[in-house]
């Protein structure tokens, strides 16, 4: 068997959903694994959904923080935590496929890769399929993240012997994509898988979900985080607002 891997899964309000992406854990035909739940001060029933199937499986591991803090202090706090060669993402409303960290693995180790992600699919809150596939790309760099990032959180892994850890930029949206431009200044490209292997839940109306408040966030990720020029910060928006709000490509 492989190296071991760490799920790294920060949480908030969640336990409406949280018990089917633990399942989808437990059923992986890939054993060797530890899940890192770290909960931002929850206010619902999380700790309880959590802690129920604790007494059940000693690989899921949880935390709350002292104070809440957003996702992306959450997510780092759990890669801190992490014990792995690899570190696997998955957040608190998402599903994986039985066969996502096998082939995932047996993908990076057969090719050499130390950074992938995969193609993944939409569902709603209910859980139901919303017929949309998103692709990824079979390579992105820096660059091609920065335009248009193809990559979705709960789909990445990375080996974290060959990369080390990563502390995600404090900002409460679009922290994961500047994850990725972190990783990507150190290592050169991520990889993509075709296969579908994450099924990603679409919640009303959640801060992601709201476009025009997302750009307050890609235009923090752009100038405060990447320090990219006005005009090209400028540049990026406006080509996201193509793609994402025009609904162009």
């Amino acid at each position: 068997m492989e190296g071991l891997v760490s799920i790294i899964t920060p949480t908030y309000n969640c336990g409406r959903f949280i018990a089917e992406t633990i399942d989808s854990a437990l059923k992986q035909s890939y054993t060797n694994w530890e899940m890192i739940i770290v909960d931002d001060c929850s206010t619902d029933n999380t700790k309880e959904v959590v802690e129920e199937y604790m007494k059940k499986d000693n690989r899921i591991k949880y935390y709350i923080l002292e104070q809440n803090s957003g996702a992306a202090v959450s997510r780092t706090r759990a890669m801190e935590l992490a014990n792995g060669k690899y570190i696997a993402f998955l957040d608190s409303d998402d599903i994986w496929t039985e066969d996502k960290l096998q082939k995932q693995i047996d993908f990076m180790e057969e090719n050499g890769y130390v950074f992938t992600c995969t193609a993944y699919e939409q569902i709603d809150e209910e859980g139901k399929s919303l017929n949309k596939v998103i692709k990824t790309k079979k390579k992105t760099n820096y660059n091609g993240v920065l335009l248009d990032c193809p990559v979705g959180n709960s789909t990445v892994m990375y080996n974290v012997e060959k990369l080390g850890k990563f502390k995600v930029p404090n900002i409460r949206k679009r922290n994961d994509d500047a994850l990725w431009l972190q990783i990507l200044k150190k290592e050169e490209y991520i990889y993509g898988m075709e296969d579908v292997l994450m099924r990603y839940r679409i919640r009303e109306n959640s801060i992601s979900s709201n476009k025009l408040q997302l750009v307050k966030y890609h235009w923090k990720l752009y100038r405060d985080i990447e320090h990219l020029s006005v005009p090209r910060s400028v540049f990026h928006i406006c080509y996201w607002g193509l793609i994402k709000v025009l609904k162009i490509k």
